[in-house]
């Protein structure tokens, strides 16, 4: 099915497109010959219905009479590009063949109905089909900020059997192979922006950048920082790998002047957001940052922190997805995952549902999502 060969095209834009979805786009003539692929670029750059236009041209091809197959509804609005819409209408496109409607407020439908209103025919296949649901899926992060206005919250975390994230001398480095952490770096690549916290910066003072895999572009860099004790020398501070830069925010509960402005100097966004507490105890405001980052068009956000900051995700019902590594190890005592509780009842603690468990190298990797956190999808 043509629409199945689109979909792999939008896989293509996985570490490409954020904030933009990810979109593949294939263009048939009346034959159903292939004549145009495209997928989504950089945010500024061509859709994929664009980039399947420039294909078919590039190949010498007519589009006038052909079919599209187009992952999600073409946009309709002008953004930082103009309405696919227009480019498919003025190209002679007969027949759009879409996977899923467009969640965004700016579109939702009106894509479809700028088509028909052309004369174009327009097929939208079954919100139950296998295709439409994959290419939601592939796009998780955007139908999240779209419809609940905050990112899709993956927690990644890596310990041994017995659950156990280092040693109680602070080892951690490394319980899990070689292979595990190419793999983790392939998710943080793919998210928007990766968050951790402030114990982290100071224990283990990690660059948190996308290094051990290809990637056309580096992930924001979030830190939760309460008392904004993130020292200025700092590793995260040092340009990323691959050469490409990244923007880096700093939450606090700090109002510290002088501690905000070194930070500043260094090129980091210090966004002052406390909870409810007042004083020296206030603490970042978790559910407000998520509401922020969507502001910011973040999408995927993939959290590598330790065990309190896990806790209070956790504790707080932030955690959308947990992507846990398994080494083959036991460790006995040592840190955890996270910290939270103590609960009363086994029914208190977090339903999860398994989405993947597989082998990576010596180690497992499990996709575990937090029991109806994705019902957006489907609605």
């Amino acid at each position: 099915m043509r629409t199945a060969e689109a979909a792999q095209q939008a896989a293509r834009s996985l570490r490409l497109s954020n904030p933009n979805p990810r979109v593949g786009c294939v263009i048939t003539d009346p034959d159903d010959h292939v004549i145009g692929l495209g997928h989504t670029q950089q945010a500024g750059s061509p859709h994929a219905e664009v980039m399947a236009l420039r294909d078919a041209q590039a190949r010498g091809a007519s589009v006038v009479g052909a079919t599209a197959y187009v992952t999600l509804e073409p946009c309709s609005h002008h953004g930082r590009t103009p309405p696919c819409c227009d480019a498919l209408i003025a190209a002679g496109i007969a027949k759009v063949v879409v996977a899923t409607t467009d969640p965004n407020p700016l579109v939702a439908g009106r894509g479809l109905e700028r088509l028909r209103a052309a004369g174009v025919d327009v097929k939208l296949l079954p919100p139950s089909s296998e295709v439409a649901r994959a290419c939601r899926e592939l796009n998780i992060g955007f139908f999240s900020r779209m419809v609940r206005k905050t990112p899709w919250v993956r927690m990644k975390m890596a310990s041994s059997l017995d659950g156990i994230t280092a040693l109680p001398n602070g080892v951690s480095q490394w319980i899990t192979g070689e292979a595990a952490r190419t793999d983790g770096h392939a998710w943080r690549a793919r998210a928007c922006a990766v968050l951790t916290g402030i114990g982290t910066v100071l224990e283990d003072d990690p660059m948190l950048d996308v290094r051990l895999v290809e990637t056309p572009r580096q992930p924001h860099l979030v830190v939760v920082d309460s008392r904004l004790q993130t020292p200025p020398e700092a590793r995260l501070f040092q340009p990323p790998a691959h050469g490409l830069p990244r923007q880096i925010l700093i939450y606090t509960a700090s109002q510290d002047r002088d501690r905000t402005a070194a930070l500043q100097s260094l090129g980091a966004t210090v966004v002052h957001m406390p909870g409810p507490a007042a004083g020296s105890g206030a603490k970042v405001d978790l559910a407000a940052m998520l509401l922020d980052l969507g502001r910011r068009e973040v999408n995927e956000l993939h959290v590598e922190a330790g065990h309190k900051l896990n806790g209070s995700f956790l504790r707080e019902g932030l955690v959308d997805e947990c992507l846990l590594y398994l080494a083959p190890q036991l460790l006995g005592q040592g840190g955890g995952v996270a910290h939270f509780g103590p609960l009363e009842r086994l029914s208190d603690g977090v339903p999860l549902a398994f989405q993947s468990v597989d082998r990576v190298g010596d180690d497992l990797r499990i996709v575990a999502r937090v029991r109806g956190r994705d019902a957006f999808l489907h609605t």
